[in-house]
């Protein structure tokens, strides 16, 4: 007899309220609490966490990224969608567009970065390729599927936030080979792999980056997100079903 595979969802700006979770509630784990719940998907239950709370109220910097990733193994988990907003840094990929990404450049610094702190191992994880390429292909397919364009390739930039990037810093993450531009996206993509969780991303670009625009506000972000939010919640229901379909082939 085989089961399904239990997926969870990572949702961050403007796609909570865009999934109808029931069984909300606090998940506690030696990192802390983080809130859980789960919605339908064909059917079947999947796992919902709120990056940044229940009423969006966790600015990025703050977000506990350790409890989130600990309480969705806790809870049987083996795949993971997560959402990010991203400006964009590479002019191919404009606002209302998605990506998904294959690697990423950390600008991070404060956040506590790994599970191995003070409990007596020394681990080094591959990071080579960070994002699980079956989940990245899942998400691609799915939209394909529904004929939506999307970017299956792309570099993501995580900075600390909560502020936007300065002009010259998007034309350094540009030369480095950027392409988009985030705040949550690390380490939450490390803690998975370090937890054994395949994670990918679905990006939805909300703006240009700073000096491509003359000007970023949050507000922005927000309208784009009404537009393509749905588009994105759609795209990641039709890939929770193909992961169902065919997780039991993938390679470990």
């Amino acid at each position: 007899m085989t089961t399904d595979p239990v997926v969870a969802l990572i949702v961050g700006t403007g796609m909570s309220k865009l999934f109808d979770v029931r069984d909300s509630h606090r998940a506690s784990t030696q990192y802390g609490e983080t809130f859980m719940g789960v919605c339908d998907v064909s059917g079947r239950d999947v796992l919902v966490v709120p990056r940044h709370g229940p009423e969006y109220s966790v600015p990025p910097h703050k977000v506990n990224y350790r409890a989130i990733m600990r309480s969705i193994k806790d809870a049987g988990a083996s795949i993971v969608i997560a959402t990010n907003a991203v400006g964009s840094v590479n002019r191919k990929m404009k606002p209302g567009g998605f990506v998904v990404p294959d690697q990423i450049l950390d600008f991070t610094r404060g956040r506590p970065q790994t599970f191995y702190e003070g409990n007596g191992e020394v681990i080094f994880t591959d990071v080579t390729n960070p994002y699980s390429t079956n989940v990245r292909g899942a998400l691609c397919d799915a939209a394909k599927r529904l004929q939506v364009k999307i970017q299956r390739k792309g570099v993501y930039v995580c900075t600390e936030g909560p502020r936007f990037e300065t002009a010259a810093e998007i034309r350094m993450f540009s030369i480095l080979g950027g392409d988009i531009v985030g705040m949550t996206g690390a380490p939450e993509v490390f803690l998975a792999r370090e937890i054994g969780v395949e994670y990918a991303t679905l990006c939805i670009v909300t703006n240009w980056g700073a000096g491509i625009a003359t000007k970023v506000s949050h507000g922005e972000v927000l309208d784009v997100m009404k537009e393509s939010g749905p588009i994105a919640r759609d795209i990641i229901k039709s890939a929770v079903e193909r992961i169902r379909e065919e997780s039991r082939t993938w390679e470990s």
